[in-house]
């Protein structure tokens, strides 16, 4: 089972109301500690799942009441074991999956860019450069591993589910820079090395087909579901990297080798992809029904989800008209 420890914090006199509200758990662990200062601990056991029901319970009880604090912690293990109890809270109710605000966290902490990033940008644009221009797709994979680009793209899905205005203004300025630095770097490879457009692995990433779509859609939609699970993995990684860094990379090296026609059609193939990616993760976060908890709360994020939903939605429309067009025309 995989398990968190709640703590919390709270004044003497509301440890009444506290053990009130925690009867539909009782059956899990509890344990209580007097502080100094008029003060009590509680430290709850339960599994993952029944975390935000409980959260949600306390916060909206506590949260204006001076002392309050809730801690959330991941436990490694327990002994003796902790088995399922038929007493605890009945779990059709919770979600099968992480709470939001681990959730949150594991993507807000990664909206910034530091010197290991943007070194790791640097070496996986110049390792995908090295494979498409030799045709190793071993070569290209390898950068898709060390590409630090699947948590970027994950928050900005969480922060229009959750209505997080400022993490997505956030998170869209970083994800550009994200963008930038591999197309000025292939760019100048491009302006030193000719790149010729016919080279296998440069030519499939000129184009965008259906097939890039789907795959982008499934990328998007793996990310989302590890990220709610608790367990993103660098094969996840290199999913949502496979729809991203290699068209980034030709987009910016024909640029620089001055091949302009099939350079419009890698950026095509990247904003589709991103598009794409975006549109799968969010509709992933909701099916997993990561939602604000408060009323008004529920109401920005809705109009948030909406707009940038109804964008990536045409912008994708668009591009996939596109596509029909060429292929009538063809």
């Amino acid at each position: 089972m995989n398990l968190r420890l709640v703590e919390v914090y709270l004044p003497q006199e509301k440890g009444e109301r506290f053990e009130e509200l925690i009867v539909e758990y009782s059956s899990l662990e509890v344990w209580q500690k007097r502080l100094e200062n008029n003060q009590l601990l509680f430290k709850i056991l339960l599994s993952s799942g029944e975390v935000e029901p409980l959260v949600d319970c306390l916060v909206s009880q506590f949260t204006e009441v001076e002392g309050f604090r809730l801690l959330l912690l991941p436990v490694e293990a327990s002994l003796p074991r902790v088995e399922s109890s038929d007493n605890s809270i009945n779990l059709r109710d919770a979600p099968n999956r992480i709470n939001r605000e681990e959730i949150y966290n594991n993507v807000a902490a990664s909206v910034h860019f530091s010197w290991t990033q943007i070194a790791l940008l640097l070496l996986s644009s110049s390792i995908a450069a090295i494979g498409l221009v030799r045709g190793s797709e071993v070569v290209i994979i390898g950068a898709m591993v060390i590409a630090p680009l699947l948590k970027p793209n994950m928050a900005l899905a969480v922060a229009t589910t959750l209505g997080d205005l400022s993490l997505a203004i956030k998170t869209i300025k970083v994800g550009f820079v994200g963008i930038t630095i591999p197309i000025i770097f292939s760019f100048l490879i491009g302006l030193l090395i000719h790149i010729r457009p016919d080279l296998p692995e440069i030519a499939i990433r000129t184009k965008l087909t259906l097939p890039d779509i789907v795959v982008a859609l499934a990328s998007g939609a793996a990310a989302a579901i590890s990220l709610t699970a608790g367990e993103i993995s660098s094969i996840v990684g290199v999913m949502v990297s496979v729809a991203l860094l290699p068209p980034l990379v030709t987009w910016g090296m024909l640029m620089g080798s001055g091949e302009w026609q099939p350079a419009f059609g890698a950026m095509v193939l990247v904003i589709a992809n991103i598009a794409s990616l975006n549109l799968a993760a969010i509709a992933t976060l909701l099916l997993q029904d990561v939602r604000p908890s408060g009323w008004l709360e529920n109401v920005q994020a809705k109009k948030l989800t909406q707009i940038a939903t109804g964008a990536w939605v045409l912008l994708l429309t668009g591009l996939i008209g596109v596509i029909f067009l060429k292929f009538r025309g063809a």
